[in-house]
């Protein structure tokens, strides 16, 4: 017993002192020598720290232990190098062996250099057999492995083999509320701590990537382990690659203490990284979104759900501090629309906290600048952002249409009273968002619209294409779906998917594959338009040729109908801007033309250009030449009954 416990007390010079007596006084060589300096400062090491905690981690024997102390030594200390060559006579012959070690070291045993011993199986040590040169088992050439060289001199370090797959985590300062808030997490806390060991893995699982990305910093922050990501599709085809990385991370998470996140696309063989995750004798966490292939792999699932509006709200006063008080009813707002995790705030309320403002209107609008800014990042890759311009007054409709859009502005401007303070959003559990149908033929102002609402409630507006969203691969298209709604909720920026009939069609009777799996992407659509939160607007030319299920998840339906006379006579005179010159038109006659607001808009650019090149105004002849182009693209004749009275 006091033997063991002066082996634990030891320090890392003690055990070289002690080991190197050990081999001068056993091969009867030579008088033991004093230490040398050392490249490291034994001063101040604790104790027995390092190397005892190595022995503990991998269940070291005091020989195994003791062998591994004559390789350090051999290593970085001369007087081991010289000892080594005068017990094997031969001045070339300076390295140590295993039978050495048993010659010279306390309770040898033979089994120590078996490959299912620790000393082989994690590689803290490694024989080496020149090529072409027949080394003996018991006389082959031993040296430390050089990540364990420099855990123990503690020199900060990671196995090189490992530095190109993992990465370590960026933590937030508030990152544990996810675990705070949610007591499931709190049982994948338990499972590290009691099974970790046995290689079971915790799924998180959710729609949102930033909240699982943070649930596990929160899991490790709370179980004190460093955070590291690997990507399911960087594992080694090869299984023998596959089980030496698996050990090589397990012997890198006992050394910094560490845990693992896994992070899975949906393309990622799941068996494969099962089989590997077997292997892996450390907490890990996977990466499983909601519907993807990772949630099927064995291990604890956790539902992990995103903070929550007074989650955000307290994350945005604890990050700005004093700002906060000035916001007034605009971090309601800010609250309500973007739906940031806990380092999308900390890093928006940073740069809020830096600009310098002398007045809270200012400071308003800087903060909800700022908040458009952030929600970007997230769909800039996923669809085209449109700088909304168009005002009310450029809308020529009737006035029960502009109404119902005026009604549609009051939704989203009070959204943040009516779903958090006045506890809607509480009471029911979906249609916290806003969803609104625009109806009508091609080109009579439904984009307009849609310009002119984002314009009015100061959000981005994205136009969503369709055609890259549409796969003929099965499932794909649903994914494709899935991360543009993600994205949307999170950023706060107005949806608009032009052209709709083309994804959200009526569901038609099952013939074949084809039928049955185009029905499920219909059927995705109107689960996920029915949990979506944040703004969508659907403009299709075909009101009749849409899913009546979907069209009843639709809270706002304007039928945008074709402009009359006096409507076209209108347009025509808002259409050209006040800078350009105009030669004698008679808005009353170009009206005559039975055309929508999107082909007048087309026809006064051209005739701009027209005008231009000719240098003149802008009068009848260039902009019947104009119309002329136009009606040709529509396939239409330009009547003398439209032109009667200006040509």
């Amino acid at each position: 017993m006091n033997a063991v416990r002066t082996l634990a007390n030891e320090s890392l010079s003690q055990a070289l002192d002690r080991v190197y007596r050990k081999l001068v006084t056993g091969a009867g060589t030579e008088t033991p020598q004093a230490s040398a300096s050392l490249p490291y400062n034994a001063d101040d090491e604790t104790p027995g720290h390092r190397l005892h905690d190595l022995q503990a981690m991998f269940a070291l024997s005091p020989f195994e232990r003791d062998v591994l102390v004559l390789c350090l030594g051999c290593s970085i200390e001369a007087r081991f190098v010289t000892a080594c060559a005068a017990a094997h006579e031969n001045a070339q012959a300076n390295w140590p062996t295993f039978g050495l070690a048993l010659a010279t070291l306390d309770d040898p045993h033979w089994s120590a250099i078996g490959r299912a011993r620790p000393l082989r199986y994690w590689t803290l040590i490694e024989m080496v057999r020149p090529a072409g040169n027949y080394a003996p088992l018991l006389h082959a050439p031993l040296q430390i492995d050089e990540r364990i060289l420099h855990y123990l001199l503690g020199v900060p370090a990671i196995e090189e083999r490992l530095e190109a797959l993992t990465h370590p985590f960026s933590v937030p300062s508030d990152s544990g509320n996810a675990l705070r808030r949610d007591s499931a997490l709190r049982d994948g806390l338990r499972h590290w701590l009691g099974h970790a060991e046995q290689g079971k893995a915790v799924l998180l699982c959710g729609e949102r990537s930033a909240s699982r990305s943070s649930a596990f910093v929160a899991l490790c922050k709370e179980a004190g382990l460093n955070p590291y990501s690997l990507y399911a599709a960087d594992l080694p085809a090869a299984a023998e690659e596959r089980n030496t990385l698996a050990r090589l991370w397990t012997r890198e998470a006992a050394l910094q203490n560490a845990a693992l996140f896994v992070r899975c696309n949906d393309g990622d063989n799941v068996h494969m990284l099962a089989g590997w995750l077997d292997q892996v004798q450390a907490p890990v966490a996977v990466d499983a979104p909601s519907g993807s292939s990772a949630e099927r792999l064995p291990g604890l699932r956790l539902e992990v759900p995103e903070l929550s509006a007074e989650e955000r709200k307290a994350a945005w006063i604890d990050q700005l501090g004093d700002v906060s008080r000035h916001l007034n009813g605009t971090l309601d707002r800010i609250v309500e629309y973007f739906h940031f995790d806990a380092a999308t705030i900390q890093a928006a309320a940073s740069i809020a906290r830096e600009t310098e403002l002398d007045e809270h209107e200012a400071i308003e609008r800087t903060a909800w600048r700022i908040c458009r800014q952030q929600g970007r990042r997230s769909l800039d890759n996923l669809a085209r952002r449109i700088e909304p311009r168009a005002e009310w007054s450029d809308l020529i409709l009737p006035p029960t249409q502009t109404e119902t859009l005026q009604q549609i502005a009051i939704h989203m401007r009070q959204r943040a009273v009516v779903n958090q303070c006045w506890g809607f959003a509480e009471r029911y559990s979906r249609g916290h968002g806003l969803s609104a149908l625009f109806a009508g033929a091609s080109g009579t102002g439904k984009t307009m619209a849609a310009e002119v609402l984002a314009r009015e409630l100061d959000l981005d507006l994205y136009q969503v294409d369709l055609a890259a969203l549409v796969s003929k691969y099965i499932g794909e298209t649903e994914k494709n779906l899935r991360r543009v709604f993600d994205a949307a909720e999170e950023s706060g920026a107005v949806l608009l998917f032009d052209e709709c009939d083309a994804l959200f069609g009526k569901r038609s009777e099952v013939r074949d594959s084809h039928d049955r799996y185009a029905n499920m992407e219909v059927a995705y659509l109107l689960q996920r338009m029915d949990s979506y939160r944040g703004v969508a607007i659907l403009t299709t030319n075909m009101r009749h040729s849409l899913d009546s299920a979907f069209v009843r998840r639709i809270r706002f339906i304007v039928q945008f109908p074709f402009p009359d006379a006096a409507s076209r006579a209108r347009i025509w005179q808002g259409i050209f801007p006040k800078n350009a010159p105009l030669d004698r038109i008679d808005y009353e006659q170009l009206s005559q033309l039975n055309i929508a607001g999107g082909t007048i808009r087309n026809i006064a650019t051209h005739a701009a250009f027209l005008a231009a090149e000719a240098g003149t105004s802008i009068g009848a002849p260039q902009i019947l030449a104009a119309s002329r182009l136009e009606y040709a693209k529509l396939d239409k004749p330009l009547t003398s009954s439209e032109t009667k009275g200006w040509v």
